[in-house]
C-alpha cells in the first residue's frame, strides 16, 4: 500500500514507486538575485580560452538586450530552438549544434570553465594552439548556438511563453543529502518556467546517473501536471536516445559502474 510520501507510476510495461519525500525551498521572486549552490569557476584558464571568453563570447552572448525571436537570435532563421540548461563542458550542446544546423541552441551555463571549453570546441581553438587575428568558428559549423553565462532563472523571464521546442536538463547535480534537496534544480519553481516558456508537444529531457534524482525528477515533473512521460518500456528511458551525443561525464559514470537514465517529457 502507498503511503503519502509515495507514488507508483504504471504506464506500458513500466510500474514505479518513488517514495522521496517533497522538499521545501523558497521559490525566486524575479527580482533579487538568485542563490546559486555551485561553482562559478575552477582552475585557472589559460591563454587560449582566455582570449576566447574576452574576444568570442562577446559574439555569441545572450544579454538584456537580446530578441527571442527565431529569425533574430541566430545569424539565419532557424526551424526550432532549444535550450540546454547546465550545459558543463559543452560536449553535448557543440555536439546537438554541429548535427542540426537547423535548430537554433541556447545554452546557459555558470561555470566559467565550462563556458571556455564549449568555445574551444566550436572555435576548434585549444590550449596551445595559434590564436588567429580574427576568431570565427570551425570549419562545417553554422552560427546557431547563444549563450548565458549566468544562472539560468535570471533570464526566464525574457524568454516568450511557448518559445522553445526543447529543453535538456543533463545530469545536474543530485545533492543526494535530504538537507540539500531543496538546491535541486528541478523543482516546483523552475518547472513552473520551464512548463511556460515550451511549445505544445515539445520535449523536456533530463539525464541522471543518480537513483535518488530519477525519483525525484519522476515526482516533481509528474506533480507540475504540464508534462507526460513518453516512456512505455524499459528500453525508452535506460538507453540513449536516437540523438544522443555522450559526454566524458557519462562514459565516466558507466565506467564507475552507474548507468544513466534518460527521462524525456512532452509538454501537454
Amino acid at each position: 500500500m502507498e503511503t503519502s510520501n509515495e507514488k507508483t507510476f504504471k504506464q506500458g510495461d513500466i510500474k514505479i514507486t518513488i517514495s522521496e519525500k517533497k522538499s521545501s525551498f523558497t521559490p525566486y521572486n524575479g527580482y533579487d538575485k538568485p542563490k546559486f549552490y555551485g561553482r562559478r569557476k575552477g582552475r585557472i584558464i589559460r591563454k587560449a580560452k582566455s582570449t576566447l571568453l574576452e574576444a568570442f563570447l562577446p559574439k555569441i552572448k545572450i544579454t538584456k538586450d537580446s530578441v527571442f525571436d527565431k529569425e533574430k537570435l541566430f545569424a539565419m532563421p532557424v526551424e526550432k530552438v532549444a535550450l540546454e540548461i547546465g550545459f558543463g563542458d559543452g560536449q553535448h550542446l557543440a555536439g546537438q549544434a554541429k548535427n542540426h544546423p537547423e535548430i537554433g541552441f541556447i545554452g546557459a551555463e555558470v561555470f566559467q570553465n565550462g563556458v571556455a571549453n564549449l568555445l574551444s570546441l566550436i572555435t576548434g581553438i585549444k590550449e596551445g594552439a595559434h590564436l588567429p587575428e580574427k576568431i570565427t568558428l570551425e570549419d562545417g559549423r553554422v552560427d546557431n548556438i547563444r549563450v548565458f553565462d549566468d544562472d539560468i532563472r535570471l533570464l526566464f523571464q525574457q524568454i516568450p511563453d511557448a518559445f522553445l521546442d526543447k529543453v535538456y536538463i543533463l545530469f545536474p547535480d543530485p545533492w543526494p543529502k535530504k538537507r540539500h534537496a531543496h538546491r535541486r534544480f528541478v523543482n516546483p519553481d523552475n518547472l513552473k518556467e520551464i512548463a511556460r516558456i515550451m511549445k505544445k508537444g515539445g520535449i523536456l529531457r533530463i539525464a541522471t546517473d543518480h537513483k535518488i534524482y530519477k525519483g525525484w525528477a519522476l515526482r516533481q515533473v509528474k506533480e507540475n501536471g504540464n508534462f507526460v512521460w513518453t516512456a512505455k518500456c524499459g528500453n525508452d528511458w535506460k538507453k540513449e536516445p536516437a540523438d544522443w551525443v555522450q559526454t566524458k561525464y557519462e562514459l565516466k559514470a558507466l565506467k564507475e559502474g552507474r548507468r544513466p537514465v534518460f527521462l524525456d517529457f512532452a509538454k501537454i
